[in-house]
């Protein structure tokens, strides 16, 4: 698979280039011809939330989303609502049960709002099924074409950790909204005058939380199974403050579409960060979602106006003479990116800018980091003890520190 065959159906639609995705999410060349298990690009983050109506309303008001397909009881579907959400090539869908037996209320009673499916495009489902259960992956769901009017998907599942799974999908031969029983469905929510037209174009990487001990093992699932790569490991004093440490390893498939930076607790003298979402979470899941835009400030801006909250930055972050020799001329003046907390790092590709909101839902679980790539294929390595410190003084504030 050549670079210029890398852009997905969902990116074409929103009228990406490829130029745009190198920047926006780091994408790199690739010679897939013989990857076992090729993945090309994210299809959907598929949420359980406990009110699916007012989450879908939050992500388009909050976040800018369109809504772009539905399924629920109105189209014969008695279990649950789901809402079909797009902003650029980023897709959610947020689901919540409408039947009180529906095996989703259960999933949401053990964890709370969360990411419970992370959806990928692949050419050949088939292909990866056979070699992902060679490897010794759990196939929760065979291989399965679905259709209706607009033409066929092919569809499995396998599990990842705790309960996440991925869904594996060809919509190549389809032309509906997302699935069949969806129908196309679009909201009466009117935007700001002025507002952008998206504050956001891609999913740049998507965060696991794993417990102690386990985050080498499901590296070494996505190696053997996915044929996904190492990309960059964090660990000691890379990703420690005073108080609290993790670990962290990245993987991702051969063109960097996909990313998975996965995390574990390490030794700290008080709970970390992972420690509290393990607890509150009920186990591993995704902690939090990078989304990728070209224009940070507008979209904080804009977020933050619709009562979006981000972790609070001190000032000595921007005034620290280190920090300023580090990075060197960024695109947006130092005193702009103080006046929003946005940090910014630099490596030897080039630099990003990035801001993480406060979590969304009544757990402190899941958040949203946004992310504006300017060649920099890294995660914010030279931010780390800025982030975290910013994090503990939240967990101290809800009492889990």
């Amino acid at each position: 698979m050549s670079i210029e065959q890398a852009l997905t159906d969902e990116e074409r639609l929103a009228q990406l280039d490829l130029e745009q995705l190198r920047q926006l999410v780091g994408l790199v060349e690739y010679d897939g011809s013989a990857d076992p298990f090729p993945v090309s690009g994210w299809d959907a983050l598929v949420w359980i939330v406990g009110n699916a109506v007012q989450t879908a309303h939050f992500f388009q008001s909050a976040f800018g989303m369109e809504l772009v397909a539905y399924s629920g009881p109105e189209t014969g579907n008695r279990d649950h609502h789901a809402f079909v959400l797009r902003s650029g090539a980023a897709r959610f869908v947020v689901t919540g049960a409408y039947d009180p037996a529906s095996r989703l209320a259960d999933h949401h009673r053990a964890h709370g709002d969360g990411i419970a499916d992370i959806a990928l495009t692949v050419p050949d489902v088939d292909r990866c099924i056979t070699h992902a259960r060679a490897q010794g992956a759990t196939v929760l769901t065979e291989p399965h074409d679905v259709a209706d009017e607009h033409g066929t998907v092919r569809l499995a599942t396998i599990a990842a950790y705790g309960d996440t799974v991925h869904t594996l999908v060809d919509r190549s031969r389809y032309t509906g909204p997302y699935l069949p029983g969806y129908v196309a469905r679009t909201s009466t929510l009117q935007r700001r005058p002025g507002a952008p037209r998206r504050l956001f174009q891609a999913v740049d990487h998507v965060v696991g939380n794993v417990e102690l001990g386990a985050m080498d093992a499901w590296v070494d699932f996505y190696n053997r199974v996915m044929g996904f790569t190492n990309m960059a490991e964090f660990i000691g004093d890379d990703i420690a403050t005073d108080y609290s440490a993790l670990m962290s390893k990245v993987v991702a498939n051969g063109n960097h579409r996909v990313k998975f930076p996965l995390n574990e607790p390490a030794a700290g003298k008080k709970k970390s960060q992972i420690d509290e979402y393990l607890e509150f979470y009920g186990g591993p899941g995704a902690q939090h979602v990078a989304l990728a835009t070209n224009d940070i400030v507008g979209t904080v801006d804009a977020m933050r106006a619709e009562g979006v909250e981000f972790l609070a930055t001190p000032d000595s972050y921007y005034s620290d003479p280190q920090l300023r020799a580090r990075i060197g001329e960024v695109r947006v003046p130092i005193g702009e990116l103080r006046s929003r907390g946005i940090l910014v790092d630099r490596d030897e590709d080039g630099y990003l800018l990035q801001i993480f909101t406060k979590p969304t839902g009544d757990r402190p679980t899941v958040f949203f980091e946004l992310i504006e790539r300017h060649g920099s294929l890294g995660f914010g390595k030279g931010n780390f003890k800025a982030l975290f410190e910013a994090i503990e003084r939240e967990q101290e504030r809800r009492g889990n520190f």
